[in-house]
């Protein structure tokens, strides 16, 4: 062991009680600085990126991450259906990212009781639709009857719809849809009752199986609204999608339909956006508490090299250098950073688990779109938060100990 490091070690280990050392406090406060900050840091990027998780997999539970879609409408205005045919379908399964190909079918319509009536799009799912999100947000019930060869006149409806309308599981409920200027009626049979706490979808869908959604729509087997695609990895889905346009869009199919490739982020640009928002809001948290840890550390380093002033001078006087001085506190700066790290990392991820586990901090679903504040945990991000950190404090330290090369040995020897 050098002697740089033994003295570092001396004066970080040095509690004597029979001198008081002014430089305790603030070393401790420095300390506390470190711990916090990173806490405060880790515990940022958790929740962050749990909220993102989870609401971008409640819209992607709703869209998939692409949606083929009609750009063309009848002359009524309505969008006219896409050929889900082997054709597409070829084109669309040439692509090596993609994961999961389902078709769907909406057609807007109104459900009425004797009391009260709201307007809904009407989702019908095809065999192949992938219901593990429906799955997870259902409360009451069950998914419909998805077989293709037969209408099963079942309906999910939200928690939202059923107070709206007071429906039950195993109500019967009247829709009535409008075509070719002609009001028809439907009655389905509640089956099963969900809940995402994302209002836009809660109170705008009621979901049954596509073969009822095309008899509405007079539309023959191979009609759909449109392809939902799910790929394999999210961070791609800009290129996915761009690609998959370039092969797709502005094609006409047997009726004239002009088809649309759509990511995720542009059908739920609002949502996507806000979620970005965050982002910026952890940079400016990092940012800060990183100023913090720095500002405590120096303050606290510059105390305890005013209070050592006679210790430089006697080192200087037996023949230290400069550097090695500034070594001195340089180690004991980074065992004091050190050591706030592993506090701060441990304290963090302490209630990181805590919230995961228990979900300790609830929120107002109505407005967070989640019932309880989402953590996830990413190792690499935090390792990431660790080194940076790590390596400011050590630059801005480096530069304060240049201090101990302007002090005279002859006066700092006698101070008092």
């Amino acid at each position: 062991m050098n002697f740089e490091v033994f003295i570092a070690r001396r004066i970080y280990s040095d509690d004597s009680e029979g001198e008081k050392r002014f430089s305790r406090p603030a070393v401790r406060i420095a300390l506390a600085g470190i711990a916090i900050g990173i806490a405060v840091m880790i515990i940022s990027l958790s929740v962050v990126y749990g909220f993102k998780r989870e609401v971008s997999g409640k819209v992607i539970g709703f869209g998939s991450h692409i949606q083929v879609l009609s750009l063309t409408q009848s002359y009524e205005r309505e969008i006219l259906p896409v050929l889900t045919n082997d054709s597409l379908l070829r084109i669309v399964k040439k692509f090596k990212d993609v994961d999961h190909i389902q078709t769907f079918a909406t057609k807007m319509g109104i459900l009425k009781t004797d009391e009260d009536f709201c307007g809904i799009t009407f989702k019908g799912l095809s065999q192949e639709y992938d219901t593990t999100f429906l799955h997870e947000a259902l409360l009451e019930g069950r998914m419909p009857r998805l077989d293709e060869e037969e209408s099963s006149n079942e309906l999910l409806i939200s928690q939202k719809i059923a107070k709206t309308l007071h429906l039950n599981l195993g109500d019967k409920v009247f829709a009535y849809f409008v075509s070719n200027e002609s009001m028809r009626a439907r009655r389905f049979k509640v089956c099963g009752i969900f809940q995402t706490n994302m209002s836009e979808y809660d109170k705008s869908y009621a979901l049954t199986d596509i073969r009822t959604v095309r008899r509405l729509n007079n539309w023959e087997d191979d009609m759909s609204s449109g392809y939902e695609i799910t790929i394999k990895d999210f961070s791609q889905l800009r290129d996915v999608t761009f690609q998959m346009a370039s092969k797709i869009n502005k094609g006409l199919d047997r009726n004239g339909v002009t088809y649309g490739v759509f990511s995720i982020k542009e059908l739920a640009p609002h949502t996507f956006s806000w979620l970005a928002v965050l982002d910026m809001n952890v940079v400016m948290i990092i940012i800060l508490m990183i100023c913090v840890s720095v500002f405590t550390v120096v303050s606290g380093l510059l105390i305890i090299m005013l209070e050592r002033i006679n210790m430089i001078g006697i080192l200087k006087a037996l023949g230290a250098t400069n550097f090695s001085i500034r070594r001195v506190f340089m180690n004991f700066a980074i065992m004091l950073v050190g050591k706030g790290l592993i506090i701060g990392n441990v304290v963090g991820l302490l209630l990181c688990y805590l919230q995961h586990y228990f979900h300790l901090v609830r929120l107002d679903a109505s407005i967070y779109y989640l019932s309880y504040v989402p953590v996830e945990i990413n190792y690499l991000y935090i390792l990431l938060v660790n080194l940076g950190t790590l390596l400011i404090t050590s630059l801005v330290i480096f530069g304060s100990s240049y201090l101990v090369s302007l002090s005279n040995p002859a006066k700092t020897m006698r101070w008092d």
